[in-house]
């Protein structure tokens, strides 16, 4: 999909800050208000904004303790993935899943108040789950760079 400039610009207002009102955005991008808010239902119509989100700091909710998890399938099979993948969806702990190409199938971010919680995690929801052979965790240090924003 192209974007003209005008586009690219509104698109990176509002990853940096959805609650900005049209009429902030048209001082910025030097449009009338109604040709800002049309802009954005347009881009919303079109799929290119699927939603508006609140991003929490992890710290103040006890929820800084970051793991990557490297999940291994027993086997391939349609079903198993499948199955996985429905199951994954309802882990609360489970901020994001990607299905990935090399020695693992799956990394998951989990992100959890510290190491006893993730041990409980591991111990009574991840491995319960079938047809998982092995995992791999990575425990986050320190976090160099954390953005939703995507430029155009």
């Amino acid at each position: 999909m192209d974007f003209d400039e005008i586009d690219k610009k509104l698109l990176l207002f509002l990853q940096e800050n959805s609650k900005q009102t049209t009429k902030e955005l048209s001082y910025k991008l030097n449009l009338s208000v109604t040709a800002v808010y049309e802009r954005i239902r347009k881009l919303e119509n079109l799929g290119v904004i699927s939603k508006y989100v609140a991003l929490l700091d992890k710290r103040k909710i006890n929820r800084d303790f970051v793991v990557l998890c490297h999940v291994k399938l027993t086997q391939h099979k349609k079903e198993h993935v499948l199955q996985f993948e429905k199951e994954v969806m309802n882990l609360q702990e489970v901020t994001e899943c990607f299905h990935v190409s090399g020695d693992y199938d799956y990394i998951l971010k989990i992100c959890v108040k510290d190491m006893a919680d993730y041990r409980n995690f591991m111990l009574s929801k991840l491995t319960t789950l079938e047809h998982i052979a092995s995992t791999h965790s990575s425990f986050m240090i320190s976090e160099v760079k954390n953005t939703t924003a995507i430029v155009l």
